[in-house]
């Protein structure tokens, strides 16, 4: 399990346009500037009657906010699996599982907030009874008005916090512009995870909004996702053409024939299995978990799939199962490999799945769920998998209209930049004026010292001065 989460892990990070977009960012959140999407992780919070603390383990993994499951009735019957035919794995403690960060720009106040809820026994109990209706409607959001007030004052001081934090980002977004007479207040409103008009308390409207906002972020992650992956397509596509442009004749037709051959090598693989067919989990069942593909069981597949045992396969568990499907295209020693690419490939697959398995679009795939899904003719008989090579990202519209884009973001950076190096001229000129000016102050008082010191004649046989 801990292997396939450090290969889950590789090339999250992804640079795409960075050379623009470091110097267009601000310390202003990424939900403020202008039609600029979010690098957010996949995932969000939920929770099982069984069990509060999976509220730590699975923060980033589905898109509804506090969700609980109280169907426990759907929890699986414990199956009885052949402990000598599995590999030992090392227990997963879930106290130590530190939750991934959601990309949100108030993560650190939504899990300090959860953190604080769950100290809560009333609180808790209502969120295990609750549904995900319950949840989204805001119903639950009226419980906290019953939490103690031990509790409550922590929230309070929570919100305090976070309005403090955001009206520092304010100060700072409109320092860099020299702008003067901040409106905080008016500012504030731009942020919709809590309720700018009280900043001194945590109200059941607060807990309403933070639900709300992170719902809906979330749910717009993946879109995100697919435009910053286009964005990185076309940049490198770009950049590629203009380095070519710098070329002799002879280099270009070497460059171009080096980047088919790469092209080419990328595209030689194995036969990639579609996602969440029986073919592709039986791999998984035979390589990753060392069984015999003959006693492969969809039961004890998710059992040994659920890794913190809540009942569900969240996002991460299921991008896991897709490491070895990948590893058919992607191998991170060749330069032909782009693991960006293999990042979203990932996401692509993820994505198919839930939408094939996940019936009630909760993000979150039930053993029910699972099982519906090997009884359908697309899992024993699916259609090919057409992977990332075989798509194209963008049209030569597209890359055009980008291109002129950044033709224009250049121009503005490149005024700024001659607009910075004047104020350094001009800097420059006025350190060197006040370095001549220091240096004819300090001439002019030592002709002053001198001149006292002529004025005085030599010391006279009785020891006297006489002047």
């Amino acid at each position: 399990m801990a292997a396939r989460r450090r290969e889950r892990a590789v090339g999250r990070s992804t640079e795409q346009s960075r050379r623009l977009g470091a110097l267009e960012a601000s310390l202003f959140p990424a939900s403020i500037q202008e039609a600029e999407p979010r690098s957010w992780r996949p995932g969000f919070v939920k929770l099982a009657a069984s069990r509060w603390m999976k509220w730590r383990t699975i923060l980033p993994q589905c898109c509804f906010f506090l969700v609980t499951c109280a169907l426990t009735a759907l929890e699986a019957v414990p199956i009885d699996i052949d402990k000598t035919k599995v590999k030992a794995a090392q227990p997963v403690d879930s106290a130590k599982i530190e939750p991934p960060d959601t990309g949100l720009y108030y993560d650190e106040y939504l899990k300090q907030v959860i953190d604080v809820l769950e100290t809560d026994s009333h609180f808790r109990e209502k969120l295990q009874k609750a549904d995900i209706e319950e949840i989204k409607s805001g119903r639950l959001s009226k419980e906290l008005d019953l939490v103690s007030h031990h509790v409550r004052t922590k929230l309070d001081e929570l919100k305090r916090q976070e309005v403090a934090r955001l009206r520092m980002l304010i100060k700072a977004k409109l320092d860099s512009f020299q702008d003067t007479g901040i409106d905080h207040h008016a500012l504030l409103k731009q942020f919709d995870h809590l309720n700018h008009l009280n900043p001194n308390k945590f109200e059941s409207t607060d807990l309403d909004m933070l639900i709300k906002a992170a719902t809906s972020d979330l749910e717009h992650y993946d879109k995100a996702r697919h435009e910053e992956f286009k964005k990185y397509e076309m940049m490198k596509e770009h950049e590629r053409r203009e380095y070519l442009k710098t070329l002799s004749e002879e280099k270009r037709k070497e460059e171009e024939s080096k980047f088919a051959e790469m092209k080419k090598k990328h595209e030689n693989h194995p036969k990639v299995n579609h996602p969440g067919s029986k073919d592709q989990l039986k791999e998984v069942w035979e390589e990753a978990d060392g069984l015999d593909p003959n006693d492969f069981d969809p039961k004890t597949f998710f059992k040994l799939h659920d890794v913190n045992s809540d009942g569900f396969l969240d996002e991460q568990e299921l991008e896991a199962l897709f490491t070895k499907e990948l590893e058919k295209v992607y191998d991170p020693k060749n330069e032909e490999d782009d693991m960006v690419e293999m990042e979203e490939e990932r996401l692509r697959m993820r994505e198919h799945v839930m939408n094939e398995v996940d019936t009630n679009k909760d993000r979150l795939v039930t053993l029910e769920e699972f099982l519906k899904a090997t009884e359908k003719k697309e899992f024993l008989e699916p259609d090919s998998w057409e992977t990332l090579d075989q798509q194209q990202f963008f049209t030569e519209e597209e890359l055009k209209e980008y291109e002129n884009l950044i033709s224009v973001q250049e121009s503005k950076l490149k005024e700024k930049a001659d607009e910075l190096q004047k104020q350094k001229e001009d800097l420059q000129r006025q350190h060197e004026q006040l370095e001549a000016q220091k240096l004819e102050y300090h001439q002019v008082v030592q002709q002053m010292e001198q001149k006292k010191l002529q004025q005085i004649s030599p010391s006279a046989p009785g020891g006297e001065s006489k002047i």
